[in-house]
């Protein structure tokens, strides 16, 4: 019988990770860990869909531990993931990653060397003056393998990708390598849930339509009134992203904006599904799981025939 120290739940948006990692939390006495790039942050609850509710009496890390204010990263992401899995391990509590941020889980498959780059004000308002025709060049000229794509579509991100691209060619790599005796020995058991892809797009619009229906618009509106930009909004992803241009008017109407924000998350949906093929080829086991198996038979059943 396979030993692992941990388990990781991943797959496209939709797919039910959160109650799949949750009935599997309740049988092996574990933690969830998210990874998610939006749900750290505070006030994003329709748009990113934390339904906490779903959680009951386990206990979860990284959702609503930052403000909008702040820029999370997948530097800080990999900092708390493995500052948490030590303290789960010492307590016996196996530690369940899930999410569908694929740059993050593979940060902590993988063991990226991540440094922290400290902001560099003059570069940003050299940068602040360009197009972004001309930071994707820059960009893509100091690093021809983007991991993250986003990094390529709002001019913040890319400013700060070409600042730490800047900040890694001009410093010594000896001085900045991640002390490798910081990351944790783990040894993952990973599971990933999967549709047909009409019944994927079927789950995708119901779910749209949920989170319209209690207040994804009206959250958006909330945020913004708050103080913060729609260029801060439409850089926190597609929900918010198109309910900004919605309620700025730049979408004519409710049905097209509906309708244009359920195709670009069916398009995000088969990019995340092409990040996983490419997690596997790069050598990280997936155990996939059809997701109307996972809805019908139970976890423990599950994680038995699977060999957890």
């Amino acid at each position: 019988m396979l030993q692992y120290n941990c388990v990781v739940v991943l797959g496209a948006t939709a797919t039910g990770k959160t109650a799949f990692a949750v009935e599997l939390a309740q049988a092996q006495h574990g933690e969830i860990i998210s990874a998610d790039s939006r749900q750290v942050y505070r006030g994003l609850d329709l748009g990113t869909g934390k339904d906490l509710q779903e959680y009951g009496s386990i206990p979860y890390h990284l959702i609503d531990i930052c403000d909008l204010s702040r820029e999370f990263t997948v530097f800080h992401f990999q900092q708390e993931v493995y500052r948490i899995i030590p303290q789960l391990f010492q307590n016996g509590t196996l530690p369940i990653i899930a999410g569908g941020t694929g740059l993050y889980l593979d940060a902590i498959l993988r063991s990226y060397e991540l440094i922290p780059v400290p902001e560099d004000p003059i570069l940003r308002a050299e940068l602040a003056a360009k197009t972004l025709p001309e930071l994707q060049a820059m960009l893509l000229a100091l690093k021809q393998d983007i991991h993250n794509k986003t990094d390529l579509e709002q001019p913040a991100r890319l400013i700060r990708a070409i600042e730490i691209a800047r900040y890694r060619r001009h410093n010594n790599p000896e001085s900045t390598e991640l002390h490798r005796s910081a990351i944790p020995l783990l040894k993952p058991k990973i599971y990933g849930l999967s549709f047909e892809r009409s019944v994927l797009r079927e789950r995708i619009k119901s779910r749209l339509i949920a989170r319209i229906d209690a207040g994804m618009i009206e959250e958006t509106e909330c945020i913004h009134n708050q103080g913060y930009s729609w260029e801060r909004l439409e850089s926190l992803g597609l929900e918010y992203r198109f309910t900004a241009q919605y309620l700025q008017g730049k979408i004519e109407s409710k049905e097209v904006y509906i309708e244009q924000l359920y195709r670009a998350i069916c398009q995000f949906a088969k990019r995340q599904e092409t990040w996983f093929r490419r997690m596997v080829k790069n050598g990280i086991e997936i155990t996939w799981i059809d997701g109307n198996e996972a809805a019908q038979v139970s976890v423990a059943d599950i994680v038995q025939s699977k060999r957890f």
